[in-house]
C-alpha cells in the first residue's frame, strides 16, 4: 500500500512539474512573439524615417556614424603597437587614418604612414615583421630620397591595415597591472 501511495505522489508531483514546465514554455513563446513584433515595428520605423531624410540628412548622419566609430579607435594602442614593430633605426614622419570601422567586434583601421629610413632592407624587414605580427597588413606604396635636410635617407610611404588584438592590453591596463604588483611587494 505505500508504494502505491508513493506511487501516486510522484505521479502527481510529475504532472504538476510538467504543468508548470508547459506554462513557463507558453509564457516565454508569448514574450517572444511580442519582441518579435516590436522589433518588425522598429525596422519599419527605421525605413520610414530612412525614406523621409533628405540627401544631405543622409550623408550627415553617414558622417555621424563614422565619428562615432572613429571614437572607438584608440590611439595610444595603435602607438604602442608601431612602437613595438618598429626598429629602433626608423622613424614614423607622418601617420594618417584612412578610415575605421567595425568588422564583426574588431575594430579595423586604414592607415596612410610614412616613415623615414636610411636602408631599404631595414625597411622590408620592418614590412615582413609588421605582416608577422598580425596586427598589421603594410604595403609600400612609394619612396622619395630626403638629401639635404641634415642627414641622408629615404622616405617611405606605407598602405598599412591595423587590426589591434581583441582583449589585448593598453598600456595604461599594463601600467596598472605593474602598479599592482609593486604595491603588493613584487619585484619588477
Amino acid at each position: 500500500m505505500s508504494i502505491a501511495l508513493l506511487s501516486v505522489f510522484f505521479l502527481v508531483f510529475i504532472a504538476r512539474s510538467t504543468a508548470q514546465a508547459n506554462a513557463k514554455a507558453n509564457s516565454i513563446q508569448l514574450e517572444i512573439n511580442n519582441l518579435s513584433q516590436e522589433e518588425r515595428a522598429l525596422r519599419q520605423r527605421a525605413t520610414e524615417i530612412k525614406a523621409s531624410l533628405t540627401s544631405d540628412q543622409q550623408q550627415t548622419l553617414a558622417a555621424a556614424h563614422s565619428l562615432v566609430g572613429r571614437k572607438r579607435f584608440s590611439w595610444s594602442r595603435l602607438f604602442a603597437d608601431l612602437e613595438g614593430a618598429l626598429p629602433a633605426s626608423v622613424r614614423v614622419s607622418r601617420i594618417s587614418v584612412r578610415d575605421v570601422a567595425a568588422r564583426g567586434s574588431q575594430t579595423v583601421a586604414e592607415l596612410d604612414l610614412a616613415v623615414f629610413a636610411k636602408s631599404s632592407s631595414t625597411v622590408t624587414e620592418m614590412i615582413s615583421q609588421m605582416d608577422h605580427t598580425g596586427i598589421f597588413q603594410a604595403d609600400l606604396r612609394s619612396q622619395n630620397l630626403q638629401k639635404g635636410r641634415g642627414e641622408a635617407g629615404t622616405e617611405y610611404e606605407l598602405y598599412v591595415i591595423y587590426t589591434p588584438r581583441a582583449g589585448a592590453p593598453s598600456n595604461s591596463d599594463q601600467a596598472a597591472n605593474i602598479a599592482s604588483v609593486d604595491s603588493n611587494g613584487g619585484n619588477r
